[in-house]
């Protein structure tokens, strides 16, 4: 019941402790509305205040000039209602009030211009200084476009005062200046100290993280924006406080051609449609948003469904039109209201930026939508559109493959660059299968007997449903290419898709192995045959060799791919008649490749050894033959056959700790994979390769370019199960390297609701213990305790490792205690104590215990000393419990553990003699670990020092012991411990 002042106060002070939103708004209200009655004007300022900060921090911009009305009016007639802290907020809040009115068109510019008057007379007459009335000034200047070089001058010359914003908001304005002014350089420097974590307050990072996305990419800072997005839209999303830095993570997402990303931020912000409180943070956000749908429309998804306002169901196109239509009306509005232009050039800015970027950045995250192909392409899978005959040619969108517009001259370059084995072969074919499907195209005399086109494009069918697994549709191609290959009297080529349909079913462990060994030794025997009966007659290649060469050498490749894949499946056995007869096959075709002069078959018979001998663990034998077979391929004037053998010599050079080496290898694999249309190439595995070699290097940024990059590719490939195990990888080096905002927002992807993958549940625990982790670390302790419960109750199912429930148990527990739910946290306390009873892990439980000792200090202070001294008790019991050969148990760890952790509640109570006695058996404690206490030995000692100085006055006994301490820790090679006990006794000394 809120019927005494005293209940409003403690209502009101309950309130304060909640996160700003809907509920604490509502709860705000009603308090204002039970002060009222009262005669006494303090609790109700109290709660106007706390009102005005409610409507503030959730973006009711309309509301809190009201509010801020009746505040002044006490100030002026009750002043003395006020504390000293309210009376600084009645100026303070001044500035509020300025920010709000601009946010509402219907408040006439004379009515801002005077409120701003009203500021400075009440500022002057109070002694305040002026710069915060000039920053006012500035703001206005900026909104409207009018008197902003005089503005800001007035405003940036001035000295700080104590009622100026603080330091990290001020910062983000001047660097929005720099920003307005085309200088992206010089606002990336002024917001450094904000950016790099040395300044922060409730709104910052996060309002500057939002400002900062591109200029850091118009500045080339890629991996900056990534970092910057991950961790800052965390911050906002969800915020109707936050509308136009939503917004703004809407428009990068857009820019940096990641709109998947974008819609799914859109879902996650769906509410925001519905704050109108604010309508200038509105037109903010109504702009990033139209941003992103016009990229989505303009790229042919005007039909994709997207999450729009509630109520109804919306596609791309309709809510582009519905956004378009209510932000004009807003832009009108404050044009209208402030006689300028300016609102509404920032917004015709905005919506005509385009990408920044020519691929998709790389963020890392998982979506439930696929990475959106760039302007101008078509989306994944399809072949680029019928176009009008012509004979000029069109380049893939995707690498330097030509594709000719004439079909003559499209075949006739299809079967130029299957002759040489080029990878762009296969766009080629597909255009042409594409084009007598849909009858743009028929067969031309030409091109010779229209059943070798049947022939060729039966062949290439097949290539693809391999790719597929799909082996019963491509061995029936490649029946059907052999039966018109031999029907136009071509027994080569018709040798040469058998010998390879049952090579292709030789990777399938549940095929008849012994038939495709009998059916391929008859292929080589009909090759042998052949030689007798068809010799080299036809035309040579680019390369001067005969077709039939090449079709022969296909063969005996063909038979050594099969041998190959025998092999692979007894290893690490190196010997028996699996090895044997690849090393046959192999021998045979590197031979006969030799005589040819067919260096790219040298380089395949080297590979496959290569592969072999480092699966064997000879990996000196696979480096050499890896290096001869580059050198093949650089013989054979066929570049695009390196990459591989690049990528597997870089796996070797990553296992001999040179991952400089390695990283060179794969980003020519890339390259080349890239520069000659290679898409059968393995480039997402190749970007996993370069991440860990990155990692290697301490190359932190680079690790998580080549990390997300992979993750983005394996997802765009189907293979989500590999994507989520790259991302985990990913949040690793992004936690172990510090950056716990960015691991958390990495595994929040992975791991988000009913989206969360089907996989290894081990895996995806471990993600989810490093969330709870990070999240704990970020001081998000109620949403890292609900994901260590939410562990706990996996793990409690996990028969063959309770320890694991024990420890996750036990950091619930103390999440809890963090975030001051106390009785949850004795729930999960008495849990992680009982899961020790079954399986033992006492560190784990006395630094539980110890840690509540401490947090009930921390919050009860001495009101806490008896329940913190039962825990430390606990904490003795568990220690006194543990055999004495238990492994990973220290006892000397376990006893200076609990003594430390006793001398600091007992100091904090000013029970200072029993605090120094225990804070000496700490130090003797840590001194039985040697030179791994000696850490701790220090940490003890300082402690030690501060009860007998501050607490006993006993500085000489202090001084003393803190020489020595010090002295002892130069000797043990820890120069930061003795610089900290140094310091703490030159303070002594000077007393």
């Amino acid at each position: 019941m809120l019927d005494t002042p005293e209940a409003v106060i403690e209502a009101l002070r309950e309130n304060d402790e909640r996160p700003h939103g809907l509920q604490r708004t509502v709860t705000a209200e009603e308090l204002v509305e039970a002060a009222e009655p009262f005669d006494e004007p303090d609790v109700l300022v109290t709660a106007l205040l706390e009102l005005m900060g409610a409507y503030e921090f959730t973006g009711e911009h309309r509301k809190s000039p009201v509010v801020f009305a009746r505040v002044l009016k006490l100030w002026d007639t009750a002043p003395e209602s006020f504390s000293q802290w309210e009376a600084h907020q009645v100026f303070w809040r001044f500035k509020w009030v300025t920010t709000s009115l601009l946010e509402v068109p219907e408040v006439p510019l004379a009515a801002i211009r005077g409120w701003i008057d009203q500021m400075r007379t009440r500022y002057a007459a109070a002694g305040h200084g002026m710069q915060p009335v000039a920053a006012m000034g500035y703001h206005v200047a900026r909104h409207t476009g009018e008197g902003l070089a005089d503005a800001y001058d007035l405003w940036a010359t001035r000295p700080r005062t104590e009622l100026s914003d603080c330091e990290a908001c001020e910062i983000r304005h001047f660097a929005g200046h720099r920003v307005a002014a085309g200088d992206d350089a010089g606002a990336l420097e002024t917001w450094l100290p904000v950016l790099g974590g040395a300044t922060g307050c409730t709104e910052e990072p996060q309002m500057s993280q939002a400002r900062a996305l591109l200029p850091l990419l118009r500045s080339g800072r890629a991996d900056e924006a990534r970092s910057h997005h991950l961790t800052g839209y965390r911050q906002v999303r969800g915020n109707t406080g936050m509308q136009d830095e939503v917004g703004l993570h809407l428009e990068f997402c857009a820019l940096s051609r990641n709109e998947g990303r974008g819609l799914e931020i859109l879902a996650e912000n769906r509410p925001l449609f519905e704050a109108t409180g604010a309508p200038l943070a509105r037109l903010g956000f109504l702009t990033g948003v139209e941003v992103l749908l016009a990229r989505l429309t303009e790229d042919g998804y005007a039909d994709a469904a997207v999450a729009g306002p509630p109520g109804r169901n919306w596609t791309a196109g309709e809510l582009l039109v519905h956004v378009r239509s209510e932000a004009d009306r807003l832009a009108t509005a404050f044009d209208a209201r402030n006689a300028t232009t300016a609102v509404g050039d920032r917004r015709r800015a905005r919506l005509a930026q385009r990408p920044l970027l020519a691929e998709p950045l790389p963020l890392g995250l998982r979506t439930s939508l696929t990475r959106l192909p760039a302007a101008g392409s078509a989306p994944e899978g399809a072949t680029v559109s019928t176009a009008p005959a012509t004979t000029a040619p069109v380049t893939s969108a995707s690498a330097g493959t030509t594709v000719p517009r004439d079909f003559v001259s499209l075949v006739r370059e299809a079967r130029r660059l299957a002759a040489a084995g080029h990878p762009g072969e296969h766009r080629l074919w597909a255009r042409v299968e594409e084009l007598l499907a849909d009858g743009s195209a028929a067969h031309d005399d030409a091109l010779g007997p229209e059943e070798l086109l049947q022939a060729e494009l039966a062949d290439q069918r097949a290539y693809l449903l391999i790719r597929k697994d799909r082996d019963t549709e491509s061995a029936a191609e490649l029946k059907r290419a052999a039966e018109l290959y031999e029907g136009l009297g071509m027994p080569w080529h018709a040798l040469s898709a058998r010998s390879r349909s049952l090579a292709w079913l030789s990777t399938h462990d549940e095929a008849d192995q012994d038939a495709i060994r009998a059916g391929l030794d008859e292929a080589l025997a009909e090759a042998a045959h052949l030689m007798t009966q068809a010799p080299w007659t036809q035309g040579k290649d680019a390369e001067g060799h005969a077709e039939r060469e090449l079709e022969y050498l296909t063969v005996l490749y063909s038979a050594t791919f099969a041998a190959y894949q025998e092999a692979v499946r007894e290893v690490p056995e190196t010997a028996g008649p699996a090895a044997e007869r690849f090393a046959a096959r192999a021998g045979t075709l590197r031979a006969e490749a030799e005589r040819l002069s067919v260096p790219h078959h040298v380089a395949n018979a080297l590979q496959f050894a290569a592969d072999l001998a480092g699966r064997s663990g000879d990996t000196a034998r696979a480096e050499d033959d890896l290096l001869a077979a580059l050198e093949a391929v650089d013989a054979s004037g066929r570049p695009w056959r390196g990459s591989r053998p690049r990528a597997l010599l870089a796996q070797l050079m990553l296992a001999r700790d040179e991952p400089a080496r390695a990283v060179e290898l794969l980003h020519q694999a890339l390259a080349d994979a890239a520069r000659y249309d290679d898409t059968d190439f393995a480039v997402a595995p190749t970007y996993v390769l370069l991440g860990h070699a990155a990692s290697h290097l301490d190359d932190v940024n680079g690790a998580v370019r080549h990390l997300s990059e992979a993750a983005a590719r394996f997802d765009l490939d189907g293979a989500h199960d590999e994507a989520t195990d790259v991302r985990l990888q990913l949040a690793e080096v992004l936690a172990r390297s510090g950056r716990q905002a960015d691991a958390v927002a990495v595994l929040e992807s992975v791991l988000a609701g009913e989206s969360a993958p089907a996989g290894d549940e081990r895996p995806l625990a471990q993600a989810r213990l490093t969330l709870a982790r990070g999240l704990r670390e970020l001081g998000e302790y109620l949403p890292a305790a609900e994901e260590f419960l939410r562990l706990a109750d996996i793990v409690a199912a996990w028969e063959d490792d309770g320890q694991v429930l024990t420890l996750v148990a036990a950091e619930a527990a103390t999440a809890l205690a963090m975030a001051e739910r106390w009785d949850a946290a004795a729930a999960a306390y008495e849990r992680a104590v009982a899961a020790h009873a079954e399986a033992p892990n006492p560190s784990l439980i006395i630094h539980m215990m110890c840690e509540f000792a401490r947090l009930t200090m921390l919050v009860r202070g001495a009101d806490g000393l008896d329940a913190a001294l039962d825990h430390l008790a606990q904490a003795d019991a568990v220690r006194a419990a543990v055999p004495e050969d238990a492994e990973d148990f220290a006892p000397w760890h376990g006893r200076g553990t609990v003594h430390y952790r006793r001398a600091r509640v007992l100091a904090e109570a000013e029970r200072f003699e029993q605090a120094l006695t225990e804070a000496e058996a700490a130090i003797a404690a840590h001194e039985e670990g040697g030179e791994h206490g000696e850490v701790l030995r220090a940490e003890a000692v300082r402690i030690a020092a501060l009860i007998e100085g501050n607490g006993l006055a006993r500085f000489e006994g202090a001084i003393a012991r803190l020489t020595a301490a010090a002295a002892r820790c130069r000797r043990a090679g820890l120069p930061e411990a003795a610089d900290i006990l140094d310091a703490l006794r030159q303070d002594y000394l000077k007393r």
